[in-house]
C-alpha cells in the first residue's frame, strides 16, 4: 500500500519511540502465556474436549474442563465459560442479577460504567426489568481530579451501607484512566476491611492478559468479560465468561440457566474448539493488539493530538484514545480505520442511534467476527471532545496499516 513520504516519516518517527513499551509488552506476554499453556496441561486437555454437545448438553466433559482451563489461567477459584452468553454486558448483567437482591445497593467507584449498562442498571429509560425495576439501588463515586479513586467517599458509602462495590477496569467510553489490577486489588482490600460482606465485582472487558496478573489473583469476588474481545484470541465467534470466588460462580451459573440447573446443562454444539483455540492464542493476540496501540500513541503524539495512554504509559486493556476535537474529527479517524480493515474495507462508517447507547455512535470494525473488538476497531460517541476509541488487531503488521490509513484521513482533514 502506497503513503506518503510524509506519513512514511512519521511512522519511522513513532516506532523508534516504542522499543522499551514494546519490551515491556512482550515481557507481560511471556508471563500470561506460560499461564495458559500450563492452565492446558495441568487440566489434561485431550482432543474428545474439543467436542461440543446438542441437546440439553448433560455431561459435556469439553464444556466443564475448559470452566476449569479459564479459572486457572485467569487466577480464580472458579469460572464459566458458555457460548449463551452473547457479549460483555450480558455476562456482567448474569453477575449483577446473580449477587445483587431487592433493597441491595451497587455502588460503582470508579465512575459511571459503560453506557451499555445504563438499561441494565435503570439509569436511562427503556430497560424494562432493570436492576431498579427490582428495587436494587444505584450509587456511584466518581473519580477525583487527576483520575485518583475517592477512598473517603467510597469508605463514607460503604459504611453507610451496600452489598456490591462495582468496579470498571477499562475507561470505556469515559476519558478517565484504565485502573491496573493492583489498584483494584486495593479497592477490594479497602472495601473488605471495612464490611467483609460487601461483594466487589470487576468488569474486565479489554483487560485480560495485559497485565502479569488478573484482578481475581486480588481476592476480588467475580469479574466478566466477552470472548469476542481479548480471551477469544481472534477465533471465538461467540460467547462471555464470569470468574472468580466459587460460590459468586455457582450463583451466575444460576442465572445462566435456571435455578436448580445452573452449570448442569447448555449445549456447546461446535464452539467448544473455537474457545480452546481462542484462549490458546489470546495472550499473542493481546501483545498484537498492545504493541499497534502503542505505535498510535507515538504516531499520534507526533502529528500533535492528545492520547492516552502516552507511549510508554501504563496499559492495563488494549484501549487507546485520541482526541479527535471535531466531529469531522472522529469521522474520519473511522474513516481510516475501516479503510484498513480485511473485511467491508470499502464501506464508509457513519453516526447512528445504536441500541443501548445514549448519544449516536460511530463505529468502524472491518473483522471477520461481527462486532469483535479484538480485531482492529474504532468507535466513540459524538459527543465533546469527540474522543476516539480504537483497540485491537489480530496482527502488528495490518495493525499499522490501519492506524496509517486513520492518520492519512486526519492529515487531509487537517490540511483542508
Amino acid at each position: 500500500m502506497e503513503f506518503s513520504n510524509r506519513l512514511l516519516t512519521l511512522r519511522e518517527q513513532a516506532l523508534s519511540r516504542c522499543a522499551d513499551a514494546f519490551a515491556e509488552a512482550q515481557r507481560i506476554s511471556f508471563i500470561t502465556a506460560e499461564r495458559v499453556l500450563e492452565a492446558f496441561q495441568q487440566e489434561r486437555i485431550r482432543a474428545s474436549h474439543l467436542q461440543g454437545s446438542t441437546g440439553y448438553g448433560y455431561d459435556d466433559a469439553g464444556r466443564d474442563a475448559l470452566d476449569r482451563v479459564y479459572a486457572r489461567a485467569l487466577e480464580a477459584e472458579d469460572a464459566l465459560v458458555r457460548p449463551h452468553i452473547i457479549s460483555g454486558t450480558h455476562a456482567l448483567t448474569i453477575g449483577l442479577f446473580a449477587l445483587l437482591r431487592p433493597g441491595d445497593v451497587m455502588l460503582s467507584v470508579a465512575g459511571k460504567p459503560y453506557d451499555t449498562l445504563d438499561t441494565v442498571i435503570g439509569i436511562e429509560p427503556g430497560g424494562d426489568g432493570s436492576l431498579m425495576d427490582f428495587g436494587i439501588k444505584y450509587d456511584q463515586v466518581d473519580f477525583l481530579e487527576g483520575g485518583i479513586i475517592d477512598y473517603d467517599t467510597i469508605g463514607e458509602k460503604v459504611r453507610a451501607g451496600v452489598r456490591m462495590v462495582y468496579i470498571q477496569k477499562s475507561k470505556g467510553y469515559q476519558d478517565r484512566p484504565t485502573l491496573s489490577a493492583a489498584e483494584i486489588g486495593k479497592i477490594t482490600a479497602f472495601v473488605k476491611e471495612i464490611d467483609p460482606e460487601v461483594y466487589v465485582m470487576v468488569d474486565n472487558c479489554y483487560g485480560e492478559f495485559t497485565e502479569e496478573h488478573e484482578p481475581t489473583y486480588y481476592g476480588v469476588d467475580l469479574m466478566a468479560g466477552s470472548l469476542i474481545k481479548n480471551p477469544g484470541g481472534g477465533i471465538a465467534k461467540i460467547g462471555g465468561y464470569l470468574a472468580g470466588k466459587a460460590w459468586a460462580v455457582e450463583k451466575c451459573a444460576q442465572r445462566t440457566t435456571m435455578p436448580g440447573v445452573g452449570r448442569e446443562s447448555g449445549a456447546t454444539l461446535d464452539t467448544l474448539i473455537d474457545f480452546y483455540q481462542g484462549f490458546f492464542l489470546a495472550p499473542h493476540v493481546v501483545l498484537q493488539a498492545k504493541k499497534i496501540a502503542i505505535f498510535a500513541a507515538a504516531l499520534f503524539e507526533e502529528m500533535g493530538f492528545e492520547v492516552n495512554p502516552s507511549v510508554d504509559g501504563f496499559r492495563g486493556d488494549i484501549i487507546q484514545t485520541v482526541t479527535c476535537g471535531t466531529p469531522e474529527g472522529l469521522i474520519a479517524f473511522c474513516k481510516g480505520i475501516q479503510a484498513g480493515a480485511p473485511v467491508d474495507s470499502y464501506v464508509t462508517p457513519e453516526p447512528w442511534a445504536m441500541p443501548g447507547y445514549t448519544d449516536p455512535v460511530i463505529m468502524a470494525a472491518g473483522s471477520f467476527v461481527g462486532g469483535a473488538s479484538i480485531e482492529l476497531s474504532a468507535d466513540g460517541p459524538m459527543r465533546e471532545p469527540y474522543l476516539v476509541f480504537f483497540q485491537g488487531g489480530l496482527t502488528f503488521e495490518t495493525g499499522i496499516v490501519g492506524i496509517l490509513k486513520a492518520a492519512e484521513e486526519m492529515l487531509k482533514l487537517k490540511d483542508q
